[in-house]
C-alpha cells in the first residue's frame, strides 16, 4: 500500500507530466487540426461515461478527421 506523499501523489503527476512533456497522441492530434473537437469528446466521455451520450462530440470529431483525410489527398 503507497504511503501519502508517494509517487502517486499530485505533486509527483505533476512533476512527470512536466518532465515527459505533451502527450503523444495530443500532439499527433494537434496537427491534425482537430485538437479542440477530441477535447471536446474527451470532456463529455469523462463527464457522461457513455459514449452513446457523446454522440454530437463524436460525430464532430469524426467530420473533422474525415476532412483532414480529405484535404490530404
Amino acid at each position: 500500500m503507497a504511503k501519502a506523499g508517494h509517487a502517486w501523489s499530485r505533486a509527483a503527476a505533476q512533476q512527470s507530466e512536466e518532465e515527459e512533456g505533451e502527450d503523444p497522441v495530443d500532439a499527433m492530434i494537434a496537427r491534425t487540426g482537430c485538437l479542440e473537437q477530441h477535447r471536446q469528446l474527451q470532456e463529455c466521455m469523462a463527464e457522461r461515461q457513455d459514449w452513446r451520450h457523446c454522440q454530437a462530440q463524436v460525430r464532430a470529431f469524426g467530420a473533422c478527421m474525415a476532412r483532414r483525410q480529405h484535404r490530404e489527398r
